[in-house]
């Protein structure tokens, strides 16, 4: 019955991150992908000051700080610059 528990767990905890993984960042090929300035200028627009973007995972991570000060990743959508995802702001 532990055993059983435990599997329940580890699966509630890690549903939502292999669904980010899986969904929320598109297949969207590299030559339809928003500039790093059109990115930044979206995160501008959230209240973000971008330090730095990558491709992460099929999305670009933006590393940035939120309004408050503190460091952020924000995840964009490549091809339509959707906030996919914040993490850090907890």
């Amino acid at each position: 019955m532990k055993m059983i528990l435990a599997v329940t767990t580890a699966m509630a905890v890690l549903a939502p991150a292999m669904a980010f993984a899986s969904n929320d960042c598109p297949n969207v090929p590299r030559d339809q992908w928003m500039s790093d300035a059109a990115i930044t200028e979206k995160a501008k627009q959230h209240g973000y000051d971008v330090r730095s973007i990558k491709a992460e995972d099929g999305c670009l991570e933006a590393y940035a700080m939120d309004k408050n000060g503190k460091r952020v990743e924000v995840y964009f959508h490549p091809g339509t610059g959707d906030v996919l995802k914040v993490s850090g702001n907890d």
